[in-house]
């Protein structure tokens, strides 16, 4: 047997629709005031747990630390004078792991003219991009293109109630 799905709740009349443009404002107001509590609860429960905490990691930062110290101060033992880049020690593994190569560049600016200048433009990209702010404002020479449509984004309805402060009785 398949359900029905609820009807909404129509207005019938002028009266109705103020009492319903009221009441959906109280409803707003109290789904706000009990979403703000529940974040201050979330917020107490975890400055809570990061106290609880804060000695634990005090210690892991501490063992982390005196393991690295220890280890680069026996690196070649542990490694076999070289021959890997980790250690196992039975309960746990140390390794050391080369980080990727990367690009820093200060001055943009600076550095395109001089990939110009020296003939390395193997090193600059050039980007095309369609310009929907140009077509939006030609709309009419932007339709003729194939693959492309100007449309709205249609209508919304919006039902805006008097703001009340939380602190009233809304009803």
């Amino acid at each position: 047997m398949a359900k029905a799905k609820a009807m909404k709740r129509v207005p019938q009349g002028r009266e109705d629709a103020v009492w319903t443009v009221g009441r959906i404002g109280t409803l707003r107001r109290d789904i706000q005031a009990r979403k703000a509590a529940a974040d201050e609860q979330i917020r107490t429960v975890g400055e809570m747990v990061e106290g609880a905490l804060a000695p634990l990691a005090e210690e892991l930062k501490q063992l982390e630390e005196g393991m690295q110290a220890y280890c680069e101060a026996n690196r070649l033992t542990l490694t076999g004078e070289g021959k890997v880049k980790f250690h196992d020690f039975g309960t746990g593994r140390v390794a050391w792991r080369q980080r990727p190569p990367k690009v820093g560049i200060r001055g943009v600016d600076a550095v395109i003219e001089g990939c110009k200048r020296l003939g390395l433009t193997r090193f600059l990209r050039v980007k095309e991009e369609v310009n929907r702010d140009a077509m939006l404002a030609d709309p009419d020479a932007a339709r003729q293109l194939a693959g492309v449509t100007i449309s709205s984004e249609g209508e919304d309805f919006v039902i805006e109630p008097v703001e009340l402060e939380v602190g009233q009785n809304g009803g």
